[in-house]
């Protein structure tokens, strides 16, 4: 069993140290890419208001930044998604599992969808350590695209993007693909960085962030409705939930 769980250990570190490696190299107010293009290196703006970068969360901001489950309120994130116990949850940027890992014990199913395989092989070796023997196969994980997160038709509950949508090139469009994966009725949870002055540590800089009115505006255009907003539940970050 040691040997087991030693051999599943080290291609994670492995992992772990090339990522952590290559974010060391990325200049300072350079957002974190997924994006495989070699040409991919420089942000600009596009028609939807935000960045041509597309990334998600970073791997190596989930292990370094510690303080994470206090600034960022997993549990009351949890609880404003409701009662999971029968939910299929869609988590889009799942990067390291932060909240993939948090919903698996309360939902019917996760899954967690990522546009870099190199997380989506993470998040398959550490289930075996974070999750119990019987949770683990409720969390899936998936290879997004950079137009769509890959889900059948209105095969998830809740769909849920936290600090990730900032970086998707069509954000619009992507929204529109989404939505066909969310069941009738279903929910999106949309959370992003604040523009104002925030701690260093926050990621994108100030002038890549999204204003919660324009994030608000694109979910009117892509079609989903009864749309709150709340920027004063968390420090540093606004929350939207819109219905499908």
């Amino acid at each position: 069993m040691k040997l087991k769980a030693i051999t599943l250990l080290i291609p994670l570190l492995v992992m772990l140290i090339t990522l952590s490696c290559n974010d060391s190299q990325r200049p300072s107010d350079f957002p974190p890419t997924l994006s495989t293009d070699p040409n991919d290196k420089q942000p600009s703006g596009d028609d939807n208001g935000g960045t041509t970068e597309v990334v998600t969360s970073g791997l190596t901001k989930d292990y370094l930044n510690t303080n994470r489950g206090i600034w960022q309120k997993p549990e009351l994130i949890l609880q404003l998604l409701g009662n999971l116990e029968d939910k299929v949850v869609a988590d889009i940027g799942a990067g390291t599992g932060f909240f993939a890992f948090r919903l698996a014990p309360k939902a019917k199913k996760v899954i967690a969808v990522d546009i870099n395989p190199v997380y989506t092989r993470t998040l398959d070796s550490l289930k075996v350590f974070r999750l119990a023997d019987d949770i683990q196969e409720r969390l899936e994980t998936r290879l997004g695209k950079e137009s769509t997160p890959n889900l059948k038709d209105e095969e998830v509950d809740i769909a849920i993007i936290v600090n990730t949508f900032v970086y998707i090139r069509d954000k619009v469009g992507y929204l529109r693909a989404l939505k066909k994966g969310i069941s009738k009725g279903g929910k999106l949870l949309i959370i992003e960085f604040k523009k104002k002055r925030l701690p260093e540590f926050v990621e994108p800089t100030q002038k890549y962030r999204l204003p919660l009115h324009e994030a608000e505006k694109m979910l009117y255009s892509a079609g989903y409705k009864n749309i709150e907003a709340n920027d004063t539940a968390l420090d540093y970050q606004y929350i939207l939930v819109a219905e499908k």
